[in-house]
């Protein structure tokens, strides 16, 4: 088979009569879940599947070189770039959501840190109702994935798809940080995912001999040589098609051309957070008043599509820095940049190897919470508004980030047209609790970074980072707050009117029809969302295989 995306829709279509083209399976979405079901179910090489994306490869260097996630994501390179609407709780600002537009969806323009979440948040789904999904359940799906350089424990797997590697090549100013929170009575911890999250320490990345390690390099690549996988770029879904009660393939337009793909058994939309209850609206799934107002004939109503939107708030304390370590948009820098290049070329080694947050934290606002409720990326550089406001001076960031937040949103279609954003609305800091949480995190974290220990590096902090009046400090959180990435929710799995998807992903009311991605958390687990969002496309995968025994 030829590369991913280099199969298209001509070429298809003479081995297959009329404008129709015919799968066992289609998979909307080629990202971290979508990449992991698509490989999955066509290992056998029993069912033919296909799988569409509307971005185009991950092999570009963009993608590749963890150092360029600075560009994927504030500079807008394989990215969908979405904003929200105005937020209450941010003064009316919008908020910035940036998405993975390629194959392996977000997990190419990501952080790359590989967090589980800590058992209380799948046991919490299971009392939900979701049968399957307690800790227990999901954890060999994660051992399943993983490829842990570091080699095979209790709680790590070797010989999976997913690469999950040490921080190649530390910058020392974490060590600085590690021991200014040590100095604030936080404890070391050398694994966030060896069951307990509290402490502070490096965190693992999705990296393969330095560089990234996305759902398609790990799930598509070894899949490549299958006659029975289909990968198409650049193909935009424009619904489901539904006969009945069941859903029958999908309309897409691929490359310009509209293409109507058959599925003879089911439908996996896969295409996340934002994009997944898109697709089901578009398709006439949802609450009627999402979509009579665009003229969108109602064939399932569904109340939750696009409901329960949240996300983790995120706030930033940045600081110059006298720090030759720091890294700016400065001559120094450049330098370093230029001689690295060399370094990451001959042995994959040197700046051009981080990812900007290679270590952090994660501790207790209130101690009556099953485990640490905020975590921190310590990140190498000043990353003001997402990155996208350059200063030339060196510096570094602490994120501040309540991991879960009370606040929901939701999410409705601006138009009818396929490829207009949604209206996104995650309620960000909507709930005062929330913002109670994150003055808490915020005072700890500026307790960490004006420690002894970050005395010799430290120039001055920039915006409100250094003030200790809790006024001031609530007014700049809501001045320069945003999410960090990391949406679900909006098709989210239970037994509840408002669930959309059964604990078997399948949609409520409807046959041959799944939703697999970070929409079905009914929660946000407490930490970054690639690894989970493998780890459903995992277990989709697994139940989908049972359900044909």
């Amino acid at each position: 088979m030829a590369n991913p995306g280099e199969i298209g829709c001509d070429a298809m279509a003479e081995t297959t009569p009329s404008n129709a083209l015919s799968f066992d399976y289609v998979v909307v979405g080629g990202g971290s879940a979508g990449c992991t079901i698509a490989s999955r179910l066509s290992e056998s090489g029993q069912h033919s599947v296909c799988l569409l994306e509307a971005g185009d490869s991950h092999t570009s260097p963009l993608i590749t070189v963890p150092f360029n996630v600075a560009l994927t994501i504030s500079r807008g390179f394989k990215n969908w770039n979405f904003e929200t609407t105005p937020q209450k709780g941010l003064n009316g600002r919008q908020g910035f959501q940036p998405r993975g537009k390629a194959l392996g969806g977000s997990s190419s323009i990501n952080g790359m840190i590989y967090i589980r979440g800590v058992p209380e948040d799948y046991d919490a789904w299971a009392d939900l109702g979701n049968t399957g999904w307690a800790w227990q359940d999901v954890f060999p799906y994660f051992k399943k994935s993983e490829d842990h350089v570091a080699g095979e424990t209790e709680d790590h797997g070797v010989g999976g798809p997913l690469t999950v590697s040490p921080v190649r090549s530390p910058n020392p100013l974490n060590d600085i940080f590690i021991r200014a929170a040590e100095e604030a009575q936080i404890p070391r911890n050398d694994d966030f995912n060896s069951g307990s999250q509290e402490g502070v320490g490096y965190y693992e990345l999705t990296q393969r001999n330095g560089e990234r390690c996305t759902a398609a390099h790990a799930y598509l690549d070894p899949a490549l040589g299958r006659k029975n996988l289909t990968v198409i770029q650049e193909a935009y879904v424009e619904k489901v098609t539904i006969a009945g009660k069941r859903a029958t393939g999908v309309q897409a337009l691929i490359k310009g051309q509209r293409k109507a793909i058959r599925a003879n058994r089911e439908v996996i939309v896969s295409a996340g957070a934002l994009q997944s209850p898109q697709v089901l609206l578009l398709s006439g799934i949802g609450s009627p008043d999402k979509l009579t107002p665009h003229g969108i004939e109602i064939r399932h109503e569904l109340a939750g599509v696009g409901e329960n939107l949240h996300d983790h708030p995120d706030y930033t304390l940045l600081y110059k820095s006298t720090s030759h370590h720091a890294i700016g948009a400065n001559t120094r820098s450049g330098i370093k940049i230029m001689w690295d290049t060399l370094q990451y070329r001959l042995r994959r080694r040197g700046m051009l190897t981080t990812n900007f947050n290679e270590s952090g934290a994660f501790f207790y606002t209130d101690r009556s919470e099953p485990s640490p409720d905020v975590q921190l990326h310590f990140a190498l550089s000043i990353v003001d508004s997402h990155g996208r406001k350059i200063h030339r001076y060196p510096g570094y960031t602490c994120h501040v980030c309540v991991l879960r937040p009370k606040s929901r949103g939701n999410l409705t279609l601006t138009d009818a047209n396929p490829l207009t954003a949604p209206q996104i609305d995650p309620a960000i800091l909507a709930d005062n609790r929330d913002m109670d949480v994150m003055l808490n995190g915020v005072l700890k974290a500026q307790q960490i970074m004006e420690g002894p220990a970050f005395e010799k590096v430290l120039a001055e902090p920039l915006y409100e980072s250094g003030s200790h009046d809790l006024d001031i400090l609530r007014e700049d959180i809501r001045n320069r707050a945003d999410t960090i990435y990391h949406p679900v929710g909006t098709c989210k799995m239970g037994q509840d009117d408002m669930a959309v998807v059964d604990e078997r992903l399948k949609v409520h009311g409807l046959e041959g029809l799944r939703v697999a991605d970070a929409s079905i958390m009914p929660m946000v687990i407490s930490g970054n969302t690639n690894a989970p969002s493998i780890m459903i496309g995992e277990k989709c995968a697994a139940m989908i295989l049972e359900d044909l025994a």
